[in-house]
């Protein structure tokens, strides 16, 4: 073997070893806000997306039920039940549709305490409205709607903490 192909081979592990160091540089730099639990601008954005994608969700769902106790000649409890939940859940949700639009066009979050107050009252009033929606049908679905509701809550925030945890 000659000089020269050892010194080529030991160039080239150099080099590799160089690009591999700065790699795991450039890796690490960008695991350290997940690490420490700051968010990404990416991050933040693709936040704000899925909630206006859950506002406009929610509304939708809200406005299809409703217009079944619109068309009752009578309205039993339940139906009232959710009549009442939909009128608080609908312009509620409306309302945070343009705050989010707001947030994402600015590129941060609001810290207003009335804004969190009502994406807390407006997403209970869907969850009640459409468990009353379903209980008029029959209780039998209201019931399982409001027990795989309460599961599908655990299920979203078990996967939610996994794919967030730093480890």
């Amino acid at each position: 073997m000659s000089d020269d192909s050892e010194h080529e081979r030991s160039r080239v592990a150099d080099e590799a070893m160089r690009r591999a160091r700065e790699e795991e540089a450039r890796a690490m730099a960008e695991a350290e806000p997940i690490v420490a639990g700051t968010r990404t601008r990416e991050m933040k954005e693709e936040e704000l997306r899925q909630t206006g994608v859950i506002y406009g969700g929610l509304i939708a769902i809200a406005v299809v039920m409703a217009q079944g106790f619109l068309e009752a000649s009578s309205l039993d409890t339940a139906a009232r039940v959710g009549s009442i939940a939909f009128a608080v859940a609908i312009p509620l949700l409306a309302a945070l549709v343009l705050v989010n639009r707001q947030e994402a066009f600015r590129g941060r979050q609001t810290t207003s305490v009335l804004v969190t107050l009502a994406r807390v009252i407006a997403q209970l009033a869907v969850f009640v409205g459409i468990v009353a929606a379903f209980w008029h049908i029959t209780w039998v679905a209201g019931v399982t709607f409001l027990l795989v509701g309460v599961v599908a809550v655990g299920v979203h925030s078990a996967g939610f903490w996994r794919v967030e945890s730093p480890e």
